[in-house]
């Protein structure tokens, strides 16, 4: 790859991706309006599908038979290329964001099992993730926690037989309390911080853990779980013993940058809508475009979302490489592109006026689903302290 450009080929791949998800995803999805089809573009829709409140099965299956789910878990065992990832994220992002967000999903959750997984644990469920058959959900999430993946509570105590019982609450939980497995994050020690959490494997079938769904401003399902005495084994460990956080971290690491390539998929969508508008909208003896100050709002929208497009790929070529420094370069993308998001939207909204409000409309579908990422996988507030940290190091 040249440096912060794509190959041809890779750039004939994310038009494809488009393609496949106006195309073939967005049907899968419900609630699109009509409306009089030229403000309306990819990823519109009032956030409602089949199963509303639950997962949309339908949709992770056809990401998996369209073989998207197999470039996040490549069969031949071998890692994921982030920068794939994130050219994923993003184009599905720019024509259906509910597509993006069932893959972004299962990769988050089956993830700690491809990089810390045992081989019958991986023999049992990425084959079914990957072709959209089971549905995974990454357990981290805790009500007095938040994003401090070290303060965790949900204990997991010694059964006196070699396995441990959990006990708790995990809250904020997408794809909860639907999923068929849990990568589950638990204090098995009392050693502070970090040292005492383990991560474990737990099917939803397991005696003991029951949930029930958050009414969230999301299209997608978010729940809470809780662990009533849940048996898990040996066998159920993901990675070592105390090695919980690391697998925590790993997995964010390499999904932050995509978080970013979601956000940038979003912020194309609607400059492309604001675009589309000024150029028709008559106004004041011409169109929108001719007034300075709209052209100047497009321009600096336009200007910010390529900047945040080059921090994605720049963190993802990183992450690929193996360069030292993921933690900053994945904090900087996360952070910039989500921000830039919530700017390039609200500005598209302010172009279209209280047209873009009605419920429907792709502004308005883009404007609910756009605020999320700069909380979850890590605030924006939190970006911030990762990077001064980096920077002092």
């Amino acid at each position: 790859m040249r440096a912060f450009a794509l190959e041809p080929e890779q750039q004939e791949w994310c038009a494809e991706l488009r393609t496949l998800a106006t195309e073939r995803l967005r049907p899968l999805t419900t609630g699109h309006a009509e409306g009089d089809g030229k403000s309306q573009g990819p990823g519109e829709g009032d956030g409602q599908r089949p199963g509303a409140g639950g997962v949309n099965r339908p949709l992770v299956a056809a990401l998996g038979d369209l073989g998207l789910l197999a470039r996040v878990f490549p069969p031949d065992g071998a890692p994921a290329s982030a920068l794939d990832l994130c050219l994923l994220r993003e184009s599905l992002a720019y024509g259906c964001t509910e597509a993006e967000t069932a893959l972004a999903l299962q990769g988050l959750g089956a993830y700690p099992v491809v990089r810390s997984g045992t081989d019958a644990q991986r023999a049992r469920w990425l084959p079914e993730v990957a072709a959209g058959r089971a549905v995974a959900a990454f357990a981290l999430s805790e009500p007095g926690a938040g994003s401090d993946a070290a303060a965790l509570t949900l204990a997991a105590r010694p059964d006196g037989a070699g396995g441990w019982r959990l006990t708790g609450t995990k809250t904020w939980i997408s794809n909860a309390p639907h999923a068929d497995f849990y990568s589950v994050f638990a204090r098995t020690g009392e050693a502070p911080g970090a040292r005492g959490v383990t991560a474990f494997l737990v099917p939803a079938d397991r005696p003991g853990l029951t949930g029930e769904p958050l009414d969230m401003l999301s299209p997608h399902p978010i729940g809470t779980l809780h662990f009533d005495a849940v048996p898990v084994a040996a066998a159920d460990v993901l990675g070592e013993p105390g090695g919980g956080f690391g697998v925590a971290m790993r997995t964010l690491d390499l999904f932050r940058p995509s978080v970013g390539a979601f956000a940038v998929g979003m912020a194309q969508a609607a400059l492309d809508a604001a675009l589309a508008h000024a150029a028709r909208r008559e106004a004041f003896g011409g169109t929108l475009r001719d007034l300075q100050a709209v052209s100047h709002q497009l321009a600096e929208t336009a200007t910010r979302v390529e900047s945040a497009r080059l921090l994605v790929y720049a963190a993802a070529a990183a992450y690929d490489r193996g360069d030292e420094g993921i933690a900053r370069r994945a904090a900087m993308a996360k952070l910039h592109a989500t921000e830039t998001a919530q700017y390039a939207v609200d500005t598209a909204v302010q172009i279209h006026g209280a047209a873009a409000l009605q419920r429907g409309h792709l502004l308005e579908h883009l404007y609910r689903e756009v605020r999320a990422p700069r909380i979850y996988e890590g605030a924006t507030e939190v970006q911030r302290s990762i990077i001064a940290k980096e920077l002092y190091r």
